[in-house]
């Protein structure tokens, strides 16, 4: 085992299997089990999900709804999945707690780098909601964010594909597969793993990035040091 501590980012859409909206059980029940399999090894887990299955600010923008209420709805969906994968994971037999960065109290404990520090020393897996806490912030700098604040080894990111490729393998069946790239190949050439802040960010704290598919046992493979999907770094 490489990494003692990771945070992986988890998109809303990674969650609602072939439903097209929502949380799918099944799928939910496969990634608790992944998780799991990482727990046992003695990893510490933090974890960022999106909440793209239920609501996105830029979405809701576009059907006339102003984009800081949409951010914020986007926000309280994060929320939702946070609570569906902590009973999951709950289920798996992991001990998990929701961190969220909008205060719902009496539901979700609010955001605090040593509660959750300690948290993650006791093994429990720590789920991060409400993105930054901001409007116009994606939940993937919400995920580099929160690794920097709890000094993970690495983050990873859960995807639909293998990878990272040099133009997107759902539409394009010529697209080449890349098992490694920097930080700034993936700014310049614009690849598509993260935001701009949310690259920037790792970058300038040097924290690697993998990139996998969801699907399988990569999860496990890549916090034991097997190469797995693409690792972004310096």
């Amino acid at each position: 085992m490489i990494y003692k501590r990771i945070l992986l980012k988890l998109s809303g859409e990674a969650l609602m299997g072939t439903q097209g909206y929502g949380l799918d059980p099944d799928t939910l029940a496969a990634v608790a089990a992944q998780i799991k399999s990482v727990a046992d090894l003695g990893v510490q887990i933090g974890l960022v999900v999106g909440g793209g299955n239920i609501m996105r600010g830029v979405k809701a923008e576009k059907q006339g709804i102003d984009r800081v209420t949409g951010d914020h709805m986007g926000m309280i969906a994060t929320v939702i999945n946070a609570l569906g994968l902590r009973a999951a994971l709950e289920s798996a037999g992991l001990s998990a707690t929701v961190q969220s960065a909008v205060g719902i109290e009496g539901i979700v404990e609010p955001y605090m780098t040593q509660k959750a520090v300690r948290h993650l020393a006791r093994g429990r897996v720590v789920i991060f909601a409400g993105g930054t806490g901001n409007p116009f912030f994606t939940t993937d700098t919400a995920a580099a964010l929160r690794a920097i604040e709890i000094r993970a080894d690495v983050m990873c990111k859960a995807t639909k594909v293998d990878g990272i490729f040099d133009k997107d393998p759902e539409v394009h069946k010529d697209a080449v597969f890349l098992p490694e790239v920097t930080y700034m190949e993936a700014i310049s050439k614009n690849l598509g793993v993260m935001d701009l802040t949310a690259i920037t960010l790792c970058r300038d704290h040097e924290l690697p990035i993998i990139v996998f598919n969801i699907k399988g046992d990569h999860m496990k493979k890549a916090v034991t040091g097997e190469p797995v999907g693409t690792i972004v770094r310096r």
